[in-house]
């Protein structure tokens, strides 16, 4: 364990903020990689591929729902000291994340069909769509144990071992794509399922690689079968704070699904360019990102540990951090979002609704850094239920103008971008508030001005 209450915090958010970057960053080669063989398949396979990798956000908040849990109490205890109560929470979490992957397989198999028919532009990229999910589903169930044992490395201030797991799983999986989409080498390409494949099969040997290293090598938290007889105190401890913490990303399911659906009508081409343009947007955050992760169980050991002027600091840092770092991809953005969309979409459609998106979308980055601090201070406090109210709040901004604007003869899909800047913005602005509450609340007046 790391002692994140003591030190320099500006140095433990960067020591921490690098790797678990290095680490999110392959994750998300992951996709990038599908993405790049995928489209050489058609604007349709690559668009099916898009619509269904949105599910990603309902398996996201469910692994949130444990992972911010998982990171939230064990960073809790090791900021008191108690290695037990760790322990259980740990133990318990796994026990969760498997009846979670179970319920992720049997219920995305069933409704796999039925959501994409609902969003696709057409036959082809529904059918290319479901395939994808057939093969991609394994790896989305992996995902919760792969979350729950990286959260509980990183409350108690570990990141390296998840990130090499991280590196090792993108390696493999960059291997495996063009074998089993393109046939490479095996001369029997599998096209999309392939792609699906490849992310399953690299998902599992993370978890088993993440296993290993709990058995073997980790002290802290460790495997404990007599703690795997569930415990309806530590559920609800953990579904307290996670729960909140995955309705954002269920919020973030159903703003990425009236997307789909409204620019349904524009076809497969301009979904296959928004499509690219999401996936690319959300490698950009990355670093945010990661600078959020890392505040997160500095936030919560130091608020356990009853050093609240930490906390404050924490939160002015990673905010600092984190808006030097969007403002330089808003500007790269700007003039770069062509070329970095040409290399996935190269028919002119897909290429102009991508390159278009990624212009417009770039001017929230500052204040998506924002909300993504502003959720990790949530989480270090305990306390999700203002982050889902944030959430919330950009989805009422966003669906009314949208669907009014869709209703329009004169609809354009940079009338939808505009409104999801504006959406964020206010977003934002709701965010730095409640934290501000939060503070007044939680912390003793004399430090929580």
């Amino acid at each position: 364990m790391k002692d994140l209450t003591d030190g320099s915090i500006a140095k433990n958010i960067l020591q921490m903020a690098l790797p678990i970057a290095a680490g999110m960053f392959f994750q998300t080669l992951y996709f990038l990689i599908d993405l790049y063989f995928v489209a050489g398949l058609g604007d349709a396979a690559l668009a099916g591929v898009g619509a269904a990798g949105n599910v990603m956000f309902i398996v996201f908040a469910l692994t949130q729902v444990l992972g911010v849990g998982t990171v939230t109490l064990i960073s809790h205890a090791a900021g008191r000291k108690d290695r037990t109560d760790a322990t259980v929470v740990f133990n318990q979490s796994l026990v969760l994340s498997a009846s979670c992957a179970l319920v992720t397989l049997v219920l995305g198999y069933a409704l796999s069909p039925l959501y994409m028919h609902a969003l696709g532009s057409d036959r082809p990229m529904v059918l290319a769509g479901i395939r994808y999910l057939q093969w991609f589903l394994p790896s989305l169930a992996l995902q919760f144990a792969l979350v729950v044992m990286g959260s509980a490395l990183r409350g108690t201030g570990i990141v390296q071992p998840t990130m090499i797991v991280q590196v090792v799983t993108v390696v493999l999986n960059a291997v495996l794509a063009p074998v089993l989409i393109a046939g490479w080498g095996t001369h029997y390409p599998m096209g999309v399922a392939g792609a699906g494949l490849a992310s399953s099969l690299s998902v599992g040997v993370g978890v088993v690689l993440l296993a290993i290293y709990f058995h073997r090598l980790e002290k802290y938290v460790a495997f404990d079968s007599g703690a795997w007889r569930p415990q309806l105190a530590t559920w609800s401890r953990l579904l307290r704070v996670g729960l909140p913490a995955g309705g954002e990303f269920a919020l973030m399911f159903i703003y990425m699904a009236v997307i789909y659906w409204i620019i349904r009508r524009f076809g497969p081409d301009a979904q296959a360019g928004f499509g690219v343009g999401t996936r690319i947007m959300q490698s950009m955050f990355l670093p945010a990102m990661a600078v959020a992760f890392a505040a997160a169980p500095i936030v919560g050991q130091n608020y356990a540990a009853g050093k609240f002027l930490r906390v404050r600091e924490t939160f002015t840092l990673a905010v600092t951090i984190g808006t030097c770092i969007m403002v330089a991809l808003t500007l790269f953005c700007q003039w770069g979002a062509a070329w970095v969309i040409h290399a996935f979409a190269v028919q002119p459609a897909a290429l102009a609704v991508g390159t278009q998106y990624l212009k417009v979308i770039s001017w929230n980055f500052v204040a998506t850094g924002l909300v993504f601090t502003c959720s990790a201070v949530f989480q270090g406090l305990g306390n999700t239920v203002p982050a889902v109210l944030s959430s919330a709040s950009r989805l009422a901004t966003f669906i009314v103008p949208s669907l009014w604007f869709a209703s329009s003869s004169h609809f354009q899909l940079v009338q939808l971008w505009y409104v999801s800047v504006a959406s964020i913005t206010l977003q934002a602005a709701l965010s730095l508030w409640l934290v501000r509450r939060e503070f007044r609340r939680r912390l003793p007046v004399a430090v929580a001005t």
